[in-house]
Parts: C-alpha cells; structure tokens; sequence
C-alpha cells in the first residue's frame, strides 16, 4: 500500500471578534484539509494552518510523498525536510511566535498517515499512540474579551466582552453550556488591574473552578511580577506573561505560581534551558508544530522526567484537529492539566454529524479505527467557497484592529 494522491483544500471558517494583545481576530480563520489516499483507496484524514507560508509548504510537500508508505513515517519525515530545505517559519511578521514549517508540515501529513494506519489495522490513532488512559478529555473554558460585532455586521450571541463583570457574564454562559470544570482568560487586552480584577470576580463566581490567565507576552517583567505577587494562591498557572526565556526566568524566580509556556518552548532543544533557568514548569504541547502525534506524546514523557507539567494547547480548529487532539491527550499518561479549545467559538465543522458534544467540560475519546470522524464534503465545500469569497489570506489581528481604533499600535510588551 502506498500514498498515490493527496488533496489540499484551503477553507475559511466563521470567527467572532476576540481580542489579544496583538488586535483582534477577523471574521475569518483559515484552516487546510488534507486527503491522502492510498492505492487501495483507504483515505486518511488531516487539518492544519492556512496562512500563505502554511498552504505553501504543504503544497511543495504533497508530491514528495507520492508513494511512500504511510507506515514509514520516519521517511515521511525525511522526504519532508528534503522537500523543504530552506526550512523556515509559518507565521507571519504579526505573530507573538512562530514555528518550524517543517515540523508544521510533517506534522500535517502524519496525522492522515496514523488515520489510514488506524483504518488498516481496525485500531484507533490513541491505540497506535501507546493506548488510551482515560475515554474522556476534560477541557478548559477559554475566555476572551471582544468586541460585540465585526464591522459591518449584527452584535453576535456573546455580545461585548471589555470588563471583569462581561467576562464573568460569558464564563457563565460558556460554564453553563459546556460544563467545563475550568477558566482559561485571554490577557494582554486590558490595563493589568483590570484583569487582575477579572480573576477575583471569577473566582469569586466560580470558588473551585482552576483559573489560568495568558497575555501572550503582553505583560512587562515588572507588570509580571506584580500581577503574579497580586494573584497568588488564585491562579493554577500563569501562562506567558512576558516574551522570552530570560524574562520568563526572572519572573518564575519572584512567584510560586507556576509559568506556563507555548511561546519561549515550541522545540524539544528548547526544554534544556527552560530547566537550567528554571523558566517553565508546564508546557503546552500541539501537535501540529512539535513535529506530529507521536512527538507530542514523546513530549509528555520528557517533561515527566524533567518534572514539568503538561497542558495542551489550542487555535481556531475544526473537528479533524480536534479528533488529533483527543487521541494524542487520551495516551499522554502525565497530561496533568485541562486542555485548551476554540472549539465552541467556531460554530462550524468539516466532518459528518456532530461527533464532538463536551460533557462536563470533557468530550469522548472518538471510537472507531483511526481518527473515528469522516469527511462532510458538503460542508468541506461550504468552507472552501467561503475561502474564496472571503478575500482573507494571511491573519493580521493588529490590521484588522485599526478598523476598529485608526490610532491603534501593536505593542509587545503593551503593559
């Protein structure tokens, strides 16, 4: 059985506007969804990023792969690196962070690679991933502020998010909906004794909820520290408060509150030195830039080593990444922390019927070989009209921003 064609379908999804220390998100993410599909004609399923540098890997990628066999994924890997050899980063000169394509790449492929695998042997992608150690995934709430309405359009469900008692209102709501067992907040938007105000409040609405706050490095060292010396004994962890491994040292240094990272520790050479500076003490793992699945599940086994705590990170996702998700969690044995999602922010998705219900702030583990979700094409078809029409092709949050304020300036450190 060997690889013989690959489809790549770019695709546009519905996105509120959520504030973060860059802008605010436009009306529209961008996502791929990947096809590949065997001689025999078992289809393997995929999603990743579907910003320019992305797509345009993962286009330059596809032809290589041509023949392999979707078993050998340390060849997958390598024909990606020689398909690639100028390497580089994703993201575009916005981002807060920005990573390998070609971990980005190999990890988009390997994903519909381990879901034909799965489909072959009958076993799920938890199974091939070392077997599941719990059937259901508990995630956080992720909170934002936001602007009621995009431009040019009706307020939204959720309506305007810029003060502590908004945010406990879309808490409530989002707890209320979905179950969920604890608070993640988007930072970085408001003065910091806004914010800070914001935890106590929901603390106070929700006494045995674990809170989290992550500004994306908008915070200053100093701004840090004071507002982790402020929320003390609040918060389970803070994560990201400042940019930078040197900086992160210097406030894990003045708090017992342990830092959280997905922006200074993106690559497994990068673990040592958190250690040594004593930088981080959870990392958050995603699989679409730490090189795929089984590299992510790798992951949590060196940081159980290295006695640092494992979370997971999230962006603007369909249920395909979703499903990749839940499996690489369910077989990560050590990941101590609920997991992060966008998922009830989207409002839409690629694979048949509505697989993914939380429970308690949790979902199932999907049943079925493979990943266990298949392809709505209709909908697929849907997302790629609304690609092109949409006009959307890189995301600036800090552009989109100045629509909204003329005057606005991307700053990081802003507080």
């Amino acid at each position: 059985m060997r690889i013989a064609e690959i489809h790549l379908t770019p695709v546009a999804i519905p996105d509120k506007p959520l504030l973060n220390c860059k802008g605010v998100h436009q009306p529209y993410a961008l996502r791929t969804i990947i096809e590949v599909i065997c001689d025999d004609g078992t289809t393997g399923l995929g999603e990743s990023y579907g910003s320019i540098k992305a797509l345009e890997g993962l286009r330059r990628a596809a032809p290589a792969l041509r023949g392999l066999d979707p078993f050998h994924l340390h060849e997958l890997k390598s024909r990606v690196a020689a398909a690639l050899p100028e390497g580089g980063g994703i993201n575009a000169r916005t981002a807060v962070a920005d990573h390998k394509l070609t971990d980005v790449v190999t990890s988009a492929f390997e994903v519909p690679c381990m879901d034909i695998q799965g489909k072959m042997l009958g076993r799920s992608v938890g199974d091939l991933l070392g077997g599941a150690v719990r059937e259901t995934v508990p995630f956080s709430a992720y909170l934002f502020f936001k602007f009621g309405a995009h431009i040019g359009q009706d307020k939204d469900e959720w309506g305007e998010v810029l003060t502590p008692d908004q945010m406990v209102r879309e808490a409530k709501k989002m707890v209320a909906d979905h179950g969920f067992k604890s608070l993640k907040v988007k930072g970085g938007v408001l003065h910091p004794d806004l914010e800070i105000e914001t935890m106590f409040k929901l603390r106070e609405a929700f006494p045995h909820h674990p809170l989290r706050i992550d500004p994306n490095g908008g915070w200053t060292v100093e701004t840090a520290i004071y507002v982790a010396r402020r929320l003390e004994g609040v918060l389970e962890y803070l994560e990201d408060p400042v940019a930078g491994m040197d900086a992160m040292a210097q406030v894990a240094a003045a708090t017992s509150i342990p830092l959280a990272t997905n922006m200074v520790v993106l690559e497994f050479d990068q673990i040592a030195e958190a250690f040594t500076k004593r930088a981080v003490k959870v990392v958050l793992s995603d699989h679409h830039y730490w090189g795929g699945m089984r590299a992510s599940t790798h992951l949590g086994k060196v940081c159980e080593v290295l006695d640092m705590g494992i979370s997971m990170h999230s962006n603007s996702h369909l249920g395909i990444t979703l499903a990749a998700m839940v499996h690489v969690a369910s077989a990560t044995p050590n990941l101590g922390y609920d997991c992060d999602t966008h998922y009830p922010w989207v409002g839409a998705d690629v694979v048949e019927g509505a697989p993914f219900v939380f429970r308690d702030g949790a979902l199932a583990v999907p049943r079925g070989p493979g990943l266990g979700v298949t392809l709505d094409r209709i909908r697929l078809a849907e997302l790629a009209a609304l690609y092109e029409v949409a006009g959307v092709r890189e995301r600036d949050d800090t552009l989109y921003m100045k629509q909204f304020d003329p005057g606005y300036e991307r700053r990081v450190p802003r507080w």
